[in-house]
């Protein structure tokens, strides 16, 4: 990785208002306190809500952390995100394959080479929730919402470790 470009991550879930909006905001404080030249952005695989804030849930639950997700709004997963990002995080199983689908078409479309997009889990280095998925919190109560930032606290962290040790080459 150069310390010149940054390397960019892409947190994804299916609507892009609770759970991949959180990790992003989470994702990207950790990279900023350990001082990663890292961007991060979020995306949903389904367009339910196309520019859309957050869900005021996720928002007020985040805030209670000192996080602030007003100013995120809601896109889609495109195919130039392949291109475009370096790593690229499911927050479930379901959001992986259909990741793993949109790349394929990527794939064909642009060719294999044009593609740097590695993705993988959320949790997939996290020790706490190893390989577990992010449980969508839209239907359920407030301990869905406060589980939701535990996880990505705790992957984003994880992530953070190895990412430091890819970048010591």
């Amino acid at each position: 990785m150069s310390s010149q470009t940054p390397y960019k991550v892409l947190c994804v879930c299916l609507g892009n208002i609770c759970r991949s909006p959180t990790a992003e905001v989470v994702f990207r404080h950790y990279c900023d306190a350990h001082q990663l030249n890292i961007e991060v952005d979020s995306a949903g695989t389904s367009n339910y809500h196309p520019n859309k804030a957050p869900d005021l849930r996720s928002q007020k639950h985040a805030k209670h952390r000192g996080y602030d997700l007003s100013a995120l709004r809601a896109r889609q997963l495109k195919i130039q995100d392949f291109v475009e990002f370096d790593l690229i995080l499911a927050m479930d199983y379901e959001n992986l394959e259909d990741i793993q689908d949109l790349m394929q078409q990527a794939q064909l479309v642009l060719g294999q080479h044009m593609l740097r997009a590695k993705i993988a889990l959320m949790s997939q280095h996290d020790q706490k929730f190893l390989q577990q998925a992010v449980p969508d919190p839209y239907y359920g109560g407030d301990d869905g919402f406060e589980r939701v930032l535990d996880q990505c606290e705790s992957s984003s962290l994880a992530w953070v470790q190895v990412l430091q040790q890819q970048m010591k080459g």
